[in-house]
């Protein structure tokens, strides 16, 4: 069920703490009444005003910043107050508190979590990519994704989105009015192009699926794992990877017990590294679980690296022990995950040895950087490209409907005795699909998962 948007809502947008300021935020149907209990006098619009912030028997709260949005102008398209004051958790409260006070004759209420964005989509402010995008922008944990995302809140991704549609519409108007008027001799397909439009259509669809897909990678990164029996320096990679000490590194086999992660950018993308304990047959307890959860960090893995010792390539026991964990390990990894065997301290080679597959040293740094080419391209990452824009699985999973939608209708209007029926309705599931993503279209359940994501007070 859709919340109402006649009463108003309240909540502190800063961030919990102690801090320089804090902003308590307000947005309803007609503020002027709080404005005036608050501050002692109405504000022009969108000046900052410094006055005292008063209490119900006229004494001080604080004193600091009155900025007041009136409708339609504001970030929510309501009356949106601002009060921005000293950022001590106790201030924050006082002043909240007294708002509630204040604005009970206008149904004022603390916000639910996204709810400000909520009402900015469902006054026309912003569109459902553009709402994500907000979220996406205050989450970004890269500076790439923190750009694609100012990208798709700039309503980017929407136009493209909003392009196609608008062509699929002209389409399902052209069709439609043939079936409406059948009497009409005229070869439709032939004189309206349909099969070389849906054409185009379907190339402009995987361009922008594909740059979603890059912005998908870019919001929620890539869980990598590192995996393999101990002491072939995984703990050594995820520290050389991460450029700082992590993990702790001893020539004891077994030391890593649980799991160590960190988050590291490679060209801009979140990756999750996950260093792990080693792969054997131990019979301490305590190892064991950490086996285990071994093997289930590689069952939820995007990518595993399977780190092989170079210097121990040669010991019968170590070769027997790695083609048993080879047996094991490709069924144990999710469907769709990449698997990059890694050929560990090549500096303890003699220079004259070469060795087959992805060779580096995590002591030296040598081939780390072809390592790190070697995530990108096994995750499916592009760079540089122009116009990737922060997306969702939603958004991805909405795109190929709708490409799927439009290829079987250019099969159906490639025939020569065309169902024009069957064609308009493919073409109105990938219109549907579409919408999806911006708003047009959607489900009461699909915008309380949304906004439920959000922050209170954004």
């Amino acid at each position: 069920m859709l919340p109402r948007l006649d009463d108003t809502i309240l909540a502190i947008a800063t961030a919990p703490g102690r801090g320089a300021i804090g902003i308590v935020r307000a947005s309803g149907p007609r503020l002027e009444p709080l404005v005036v209990a608050i501050c002692g006098r109405a504000l022009v619009a969108r000046r900052a005003h410094y006055l005292p912030l008063l209490a119900s028997d006229g004494q001080v709260i604080d004193a600091g910043l009155a900025l007041f949005f009136p409708a339609p102008n504001s970030y929510t398209g309501q009356d949106v107050l601002e009060l921005q004051a000293h950022g001590g958790p106790v201030v924050l409260q006082l002043l909240l508190a007294r708002c509630l006070e204040a604005g009970v004759d206008l149904g004022a209420r603390v916000a639910h979590p996204g709810e400000f964005t909520q009402r900015a989509f469902l006054n026309g402010k912003l569109d459902l990519a553009q709402a994500e995008a907000v979220c996406d922008l205050i989450e970004a944990s890269t500076e790439a994704a923190a750009r694609c995302a100012a990208q798709s809140l700039s309503g980017s991704f929407s136009s493209q989105i909003e392009s196609l549609a608008k062509r699929l519409v002209e389409l399902r108007a052209l069709v439609e009015a043939t079936l409406d008027f059948p009497e009409e001799e005229i070869d439709f397909l032939k004189s309206a192009d349909a099969h070389g439009r849906l054409a185009r259509i379907a190339t402009e669809l995987d361009e922008v699926l594909l740059r979603a897909r890059q912005g998908v990678l870019l919001r929620d990164g890539v869980r990598v794992v590192l995996a393999g029996q101990p002491n072939v320096g995984k703990s050594s990679l995820l520290n050389a990877l991460a450029g700082e000490e992590l993990a702790i590194v001893t020539p004891v086999p077994g030391t890593t017990r649980d799991k160590v992660s960190e988050t590291i950018q490679m060209e801009g993308v979140p990756i999750h590294v996950i260093d792990t304990a080693g792969l054997r047959d131990s019979t301490d307890a305590v190892e064991q679980i950490g086996i285990a959860r071994t093997w289930g960090e590689i069952a939820g893995a995007d990518l595993v690296l399977f780190l092989h010792d170079l210097t121990r390539s040669t010991h019968a026991e170590y070769v027997r022990a790695e083609a048993r964990l080879a047996e094991r390990l490709v069924p144990a990894l999710a469907q769709g995950a990449r698997l990059i065997h890694v050929y560990n301290k090549v500096d303890a080679l003699p220079a004259a040895l070469e060795v087959e597959g992805l060779a580096v040293s995590a002591l030296t740094g040598q081939g780390l950087e072809g390592l790190r080419r070697s995530v990108l391209e096994a995750v499916g990452w592009e760079w540089p490209q122009e116009g990737v824009f922060m997306a969702r699985a939603r958004h991805v999973f909405a795109l190929r409907s709708a490409a799927d939608h439009v290829a079987s209708a250019g099969a159906h209007a490639a025939q020569a005795n065309a169902a024009l029926e069957l064609l308009a309705e493919e073409l109105r599931l990938a219109h549907r699909a579409l919408e999806e993503i911006t708003g047009a279209f959607s489900s009461e359940d699909l915008l309380g998962q949304i906004f439920g994501r959000f922050c209170i007070g954004k």
